[in-house]
């Protein structure tokens, strides 16, 4: 049976405290356009829960709110925040015969009745499971160093930890701080947006690091103006530097501010990470895109396995990433602009030669009709094919000729490629060069062994063969 209702959450989160009534909501919104919906709440542990009403009627396409309540708790929940042994049950059914709502048919009792007086009618139930969270349950977690605890919490609490206050805060900390674990869980509620300075300094944090690590661009480029030689590259206690930290959070500005400012793009954590690395393992496509476009290295490996940023995309599945990094489109760029010590430097880093654009065109094809001939030798230097083949079969001989270079085109000559070559239209370089008018070309190629026959069709057009 199709589901009746949508329910706003699929766990009840209760902020538990000892000692008192605790209280949350659950809001129901009826699916049917039609027919009243009739709801019912049952509970695996009634001595402790009530249910407020337990029972009610939805309009259609309408909202119905009831409230969960937790008695009053002389003791700790035996496990948080999940609670395996408390759950409920909303039962709904089509209600067509309570169309005329009146004060008697809407009254909890009367729908429980209703419910009670059609035990095998067809009902959709929903279940919910419970959490109790809250910042008395976190205080607890952290002083019995369960961090497990603590990072549930949070997950099902976004701002638990920002939204303390101050004072509050200052003494979360310091129960963190003489934990064993101090580190792990310093650095857990930091992450989560602990305010103090003092969990900033407990992480090895300097204001560049807060300032990245949270977005604050305007700060950041204060702070950039203000600071000396090489502060900026400092490290914390996992020897992160601020662009590591832009880098993880996905803050692209504080990233592309730093690097500009002349930071180590390339610079390793202790676990030998680069901001490249995290970025590709977090699968943030346009940090890398950025990182490898500011000259981030993707063939640097971290400590642990020797994994590089593309070794982690790859594992994590983000394809995308992987083939960013693998930069072919660097290298089409730099073949396209001439750029060789760039090219060179791609390369020697095991950059893709293989990469095409939309039109089939590698790097080998761009350095050839461009007349890059030093940029040609390198690209074959390093394994790019001869007889790649755009999209409608040109191959980089044929955008030589096309380009009008005759070095360039002695240069794929003597290097092997194929001079009797065809399009997917039959046309050959020959061709191409009569047809262009490159006869210095045209003979180079007739004296190459290039075949002087034409096209079977005489009244096929220049443009419609090139």
């Amino acid at each position: 049976m199709e589901r009746l209702v949508d329910v706003s959450e699929q766990e009840v989160r209760i902020d538990f405290q000892i000692g008192c009534k605790c209280r949350a909501s659950v809001r129901l919104r009826s699916l049917s356009a039609t027919t009243p919906i009739a709801f019912k709440v049952q509970t695996s542990s009634p001595h402790k829960f009530l249910v407020n009403p337990p029972s009610g009627l939805i309009p259609p396409l309408s909202n119905s709110n009831f409230q969960i309540i937790l008695k009053s708790q002389s003791q700790l929940p035996p496990t948080f925040p999940r609670s395996p042994s408390d759950r409920f049950l909303i039962k709904t059914a089509l209600a067509p015969d309570l169309t005329h709502n009146t004060s008697e048919t809407t009254h909890p009792e009367f729908i429980n009745s209703w419910f009670n007086s059609r035990p095998h009618q067809s009902t959709h139930d929903v279940k919910l499971k419970v959490a109790f969270v809250g910042p008395f349950l976190l205080r607890h977690a952290v002083a019995s160093d369960d961090i497990d605890a603590v990072r549930n919490i949070i997950k099902r609490q976004r701002n638990i930890v920002a939204e303390l206050p101050t004072r509050e805060a200052e003494s979360l900390l310091r129960v963190a701080t003489e934990l064993r674990n101090s580190d792990d869980m310093v650095n857990l509620l930091a992450e989560a947006g602990l305010k103090t300075e003092s969990s900033y300094v407990a992480k090895g944090w300097s204001d560049v690091h807060v300032a990245a690590a949270f977005d604050r661009t305007e700060e950041l480029l204060s702070l950039i103006r203000e600071s000396e030689a090489g502060s900026l590259d400092c490290r914390d206690k996992e020897g992160r530097t601020p662009l590591h930290l832009a880098a993880s959070k996905g803050h692209e500005r504080c990233a592309r501010v730093l690097i500009g400012a002349g930071v180590d793009v390339d610079a390793k954590s202790k676990d030998g990470r680069t901001a490249l690395y995290r970025a590709a393992a977090n699968g943030n496509r346009r940090m890398v895109e950025m990182l490898i476009e500011m000259g981030a290295d993707p063939t640097l490996t971290s400590i642990d396995r020797s994994r590089t940023a593309l070794d982690v995309a790859r594992d994590k599945g983000h394809k995308e990433i992987a083939e960013i990094l693998k930069q072919g489109e660097a290298v089409l760029n730099a073949a396209r602009r001439g750029e060789l010590e760039r090219l060179e430097l791609l390369l020697e880093r095991d950059a893709s030669v293989s990469y095409s654009d939309q039109y089939g065109l590698t790097a080998l094809h761009t350095a050839a009709i461009k007349g890059h001939k030093d940029a040609v030798m390198i690209l074959v230097e390093f394994g790019s094919g001869l007889e790649c083949q755009d999209v409608e079969g040109h191959t980089p001989l044929h955008l030589a000729v096309e380009g009008g270079s005759i070095e360039t085109v002695e240069v794929l000559i003597n290097r092997g490629a194929n001079v009797n070559a065809k399009s997917k239209k039959g046309a050959t370089p020959l061709y191409t060069a009569r047809a262009l008018g490159y006869d210095d070309i045209t003979q180079l190629l007739i004296d190459r062994g290039a075949c002087s026959s034409f096209p079977s069709s005489s009244s096929t057009s220049l443009s419609s063969m090139l």
